[in-house]
């Protein structure tokens, strides 16, 4: 068990390495840090919120978007404040073992690294969105995994995150995008305001 330990943290360790070394191009240098703004994504988010108030009776709307506010809201807490601070897993760029040989392209940050809030953020909003409106847009279903895998990808090119914070962050906020969803679709099933 602690031979599968040492060499999981070896694969995660030598993952980083390529990713945030062997792969350095000047294209990602720029793109991968630019993907982790959140003012990059703001015209997406404003989007998603009118196409709701639009297009739903302002009750549904409310819930959809009190829902949502929850699904992120939940991961952002159970990732920051419950995992990170229970598992203190520092940062490669923060890791006195490590950090000499981290390409860091954005800021560091003072907080631990697993799991990734970016990619528990952006899961949780990707998968609520899946099945609360996937059955709408199915040709959007890929494209928004692929955009929260991008976004969690540039945590590990940057520096900031190994790679098993990443998918232990991404996994977690499918889970609960997927958890409140369901709960979601319950109430609106179930709601006086859609008969």
């Amino acid at each position: 068990m602690f031979y599968c330990m040492i060499s999981i943290q070896d694969l995660d360790l030598r993952l980083f390495h390529f990713i945030n070394g062997d792969l350095s191009n000047i294209v990602f240098d720029y793109l991968m840090p630019a993907l982790r703004e959140k003012l990059l994504w703001l015209p997406f988010y404003i989007y998603l919120l009118t196409f709701v108030i639009v297009n739903y009776k302002w009750q549904t709307a409310l819930i959809f978007i009190l829902s949502l506010a929850i699904t992120v809201g939940t991961a952002d807490i159970t990732s920051s404040r419950l995992i990170k601070k229970n598992v203190e897993r520092l940062r490669p760029c923060n890791d006195p073992d490590v950090k000499e040989a981290v390409s860091l392209r954005a800021r560091c940050g003072r907080g631990f690294s697993f799991t990734s809030s970016h990619a528990a953020n952006h899961f949780a909003l990707v998968f609520f969105f899946i099945y609360t409106m996937g059955r709408l847009f199915k040709k959007l279903r890929w494209p928004l995994v692929i955009w929260a895998s991008l976004i969690s990808f540039a945590q590990i090119y940057v520096g900031v995150h190994y790679p098993l914070d990443v998918l232990f962050g991404a996994l977690l906020g499918a889970a609960i995008g997927m958890i409140i969803a369901l709960a979601y679709n319950n109430l609106i099933s179930d709601s006086i305001y859609l008969e």
